[in-house]
């Protein structure tokens, strides 16, 4: 019987071993797509205790504790956070064999050297040692992203967002770049309960009326463009998904004034909008050499109930079926059409889309950057082994591993970034596993660097940072 989580945990062979060891589990980390709080950072807070670093935020766990029976007062209710990570530590044996077994005990390891199991015996020790260490200047927001080697940190901001957080880190060493997200999906998404609030907010950040698409969009440049001059490189948009629908500007223009009154759209209005405010960011995004991102295919907020009493991305949210292909090929044509195509990464929900992404990434390639339309890693409910090996295989058999940019956390949680190691040792023991049934040659030399470039280089050359390591 092999040891539980010891340095070769899942590493089945001498190559995986060797690959992870000698290659992948010493590269920074480009961490270009997570939630976690830009003021947070930028203060360089420290936590109070181990529940208000690890549970607060994490619908994953959450979720995972009402599926164990956990009433909500232990979970995002009033109890005390003593009291909420007991009920963390009682669920924890109970999540075996789901990803978060795992997580937990990797971040109890990397970060505070906890080796225990946790469970209802030993949660009040772990806690109180956890606690201990929290209190050392190495466990504040910055210390934790620099004791796992992050180079980049990418966050995800509204457009109307004043990026105070970052302007304040631009000029400082701290070992680690803050770069800021342009994510406008409320202002995309026009049928939304907030997307008139959004409209004046955005008035009000750039000082202008907003009566018309020329404003509109005069609005959105002028957001994009202060991005851009705070290092911001990339952008987000966490859609259902993409439509591509046909369009005229005036029919747009016709749309939105109906909107800023107050009335309700048809369906089909709303498609028509969303497919040309997106067609016009792109263009937006191109000009600048940004990298332009979708994570497609959430059915989001299931629970009407848990909703109304707790609020939105409480751990609530599903795998949904929308379809994909189309909507993906009229958007990304249109772009390339008019040359003006900026490099992509698709991300998808639903495994049964996993070869359609694959392949719809491959048609849009032009020669112009190693994997210019990137399929992005196994996301949210698919960032587990069997999902991460699945879009792996899928990508080898459909375009290029070797030119993937790699992993990301999607995290709201500053503990959450052996994520990446989980990552690099799945992808070590994938290839090894090849080398040892003779489906690769034993180049080990070609091979690591294959690994290297996978969990660092590739990103680095990608996004283009401008790192000096």
């Amino acid at each position: 019987m092999k040891p539980f989580l010891n340095e070769h945990f899942l590493l089945e062979n001498k190559f995986s071993k060797k690959l992870y060891h000698d290659y992948a589990a010493d590269m920074p980390i480009i961490d270009y797509h997570n939630h976690l709080p830009p003021d947070e950072i930028a203060e360089n807070k420290s936590f109070e205790n181990i529940t208000e670093a690890w549970l607060k935020g994490d619908h994953y766990k959450w979720r995972a504790m009402r599926a164990n029976g956990i009433a909500e007062k232990y979970i995002t209710g009033a109890e005390s956070d003593e009291a909420k990570f007991l009920k963390w530590s009682e669920t924890v044996p109970y999540t075996m064999r789901n990803p978060l077994y795992h997580w937990t005990h990797l971040e109890l390891q990397r970060y505070f050297g906890i080796n225990d199991l946790l469970n209802a015996k030993t949660g009040a020790a772990i806690y109180e040692n956890a606690n201990a260490q929290l209190k050392s200047p190495d466990f504040s927001t910055q210390g934790l992203l620099n004791k796992m080697n992050v180079k980049v940190v990418c966050t995800t901001d509204d457009p109307t967002d004043s990026l105070e957080h970052h302007k304040k880190l631009m000029d400082e060493e701290w070992g680690c770049k803050m770069i800021p997200g342009f994510r406008p999906d409320k202002l995309i998404m026009i049928e939304g309960p907030s997307f008139l609030d959004k409209i004046r907010e955005l008035e009000s950040i750039t000082d202008r009326p907003i009566r018309d698409l020329v404003d509109l969009l005069a609005a959105l440049e002028n957001r994009v463009e202060f991005f851009h001059t705070l290092g911001g490189r990339i952008a987000d948009h966490g859609l259902s998904r993409l439509y591509g629908a046909d369009f005229t500007d005036d029919e747009v223009e016709r749309i939105l004034r109906k909107r800023l009154k107050g009335d309700t759209l048809y369906p089909a209005e709303a498609i028509q909008y969303q497919s040309c405010i997106l067609y016009h960011l792109a263009k937006m995004y191109f000009v600048r050499g940004w990298v332009m991102q979708f994570h497609l295919g959430a059915l989001r907020n299931n629970n009407q109930r848990l909703m109304d009493q707790v609020g939105a991305d409480v751990g609530c949210d599903s795998i949904g079926d929308f379809p994909q292909a189309q909507g993906l090929s009229r958007f990304f044509n249109r772009l390339d059409a008019e040359e003006m195509l900026t490099k992509t990464i698709i991300y998808n929900l639903n495994p049964g889309d996993n070869e359609v992404f694959a392949t719809m990434a491959g048609n849009y390639n032009d020669g112009s950057v190693p994997g210019k339309i990137q399929w992005g890693s196994g996301w949210w409910f698919l960032d587990q082994k069997d999902g991460m090996e699945d879009q792996m295989n899928v990508l080898s058999n459909m375009g290029l591993l070797s030119r993937f940019v790699g992993m990301l956390t999607d995290s709201r949680s500053f503990l959450s970034f052996p994520r990446h190691e989980y990552f690099r040792r799945i992808l070590c023991n994938l290839i090894g596993e090849d080398i040892k049934k003779g489906q690769l040659p034993d180049d080990i030399e070609w091979l690591g660097k294959m690994v290297q470039d996978i969990c660092y280089n590739n990103a680095k050359a990608y996004f283009d940072f401008q790192l000096n390591d």
